[in-house]
């Protein structure tokens, strides 16, 4: 019997989402979303909206009396109410996961006990930054525990000066150092786990650019062994998390060794060349793992290279979407109502065979929006 499917946040992934189960109305009659914007981009897609901020006690009760089973697209429900709706509707993951997942410095300790490897880290004692500096040495990269994606949650530190300027920029948030990994490479393993086991995609390379994900490259162009190494250690991450669904586990490649970065228990930037590039997108492998189903296969049926398309510097107000790039290139643009500076605004996925060709000519794409 299908069933109404409920998503905390309603932002372009919550669109995808939506998107894919209209495309499965025997599985999913039916998308409800939480979400504080007017109009947000599921709504545009078909889906029905709560406005409400995504920690809203009150309105994840009305969503979980409105549907059948709750995901999310962005880690910031409240653990305790999702616990609490957990006995009107199915959640996944389950919130004990999420709990985990949106601290950090919790997710990092979990991840330590389990001698999965992550870069040095502790958590940072405003009377102490410099006793942190010390262990870890400089630079070191000074997070949020909480929030703060898309590099807003995080300081670089080179020095004392940058010490005090980092405890400054994020007040009395809690926080988290990291020893700045020098990295050969930052990339990611789209996994999913669902009724009938796990499931993992080819590791891709991510190019980042002030803390944004700017370029995906699938495959990543990493040597075979180093891609093999991804792959158990994304199945490590598997077998410690619980829950069904699918998760972006984002690693640093440093000298042939691979390490967690961050992981993200729902659909992730980085999957979106699924879409064109694999049998199974991410988004329908999602609904698939956390509605019980069977996976789908996870197969690259070819290269791809997606490029994200963010607000220009220096404007903010309504937009046209970038000029038709020609054959060969899939554009997919958000419906957000306004650009503001490095605001995902929609993506580009070229496919083909040879991820240098696809590289050289994403570069040669405008893929600017124009403001109207």
């Amino acid at each position: 019997m299908a069933r109404v499917l409920g998503i905390i946040g309603g932002g372009q992934l919550g669109m995808m989402l939506a998107e894919a189960a209209a495309r499965m109305p025997d599985q999913v009659s039916g998308v409800v979303v939480l979400d504080p914007g007017d109009g947000c981009p599921a709504a545009l897609a078909g889906a029905r909206q709560i406005r409400a901020a995504y920690d809203d006690g009150e309105a994840i009760m009305r969503l979980a009396s409105e549907c059948d089973i709750i995901t999310y697209e962005i880690e910031s429900g409240d653990p305790g109410h999702l616990e609490a709706a957990s006995r009107r509707a199915e959640v996944q993951p389950p919130p004990g996961t999420l709990r985990t997942i949106q601290d950090k410095l919790l997710q990092k300790e979990f991840l330590r006990e389990r001698r999965i490897p992550v870069p040095e880290f502790e958590g940072v004692d405003p009377a102490d930054v410099g006793g942190t500096a010390g262990r870890l040495g400089l630079p070191m990269v000074v997070k949020a525990r909480r929030g703060g994606y898309d590099g807003r949650g995080n300081y670089m530190v080179r020095s004392e000066d940058d010490a005090r300027a980092a405890l400054e920029y994020f007040g009395d948030r809690p926080l988290l150092a990291e020893r700045r990994v020098k990295f050969d490479a930052e990339i990611s393993v789209i996994a999913a786990r669902g009724a009938g086991g796990t499931a993992s995609y080819a590791p891709v390379e991510n190019i980042h650019g002030d803390g944004i994900l700017r370029t995906t490259i699938a495959p990543a162009r990493i040597p075979p062994g180093v891609a093999e190494s991804a792959g158990r250690l994304a199945g490590d991450v598997m077998g410690a998390l619980e829950g069904s669904g699918v998760f972006g586990i984002e690693m640093f490649v440093e000298g042939g060794d691979v390490m967690v970065n961050e992981i993200a228990p729902r659909v992730h930037n980085s999957g979106h060349h699924t879409l064109q590039s694999c049998a199974t997108s991410q988004f329908e492998q999602h609904l698939r793992a956390v509605l019980g189903m069977d996976l789908g296969p996870t197969d690259l049926l070819c290269d791809a290279v997606m490029q994200n398309i963010l607000g220009p510097a220096g404007f903010e107000g309504p937009y046209g979407p970038p000029p038709d790039p020609g054959d060969g290139v899939h554009i997919k643009m958000y419906g957000k109502a306004e650009s503001r500076p490095s605001r995902k605004l929609g993506h580009a996925t070229l496919v083909g065979d040879g991820t240098g060709a696809l590289l050289e000519r994403s570069r040669s794409l405008d893929l600017a929006v124009r403001p109207c």
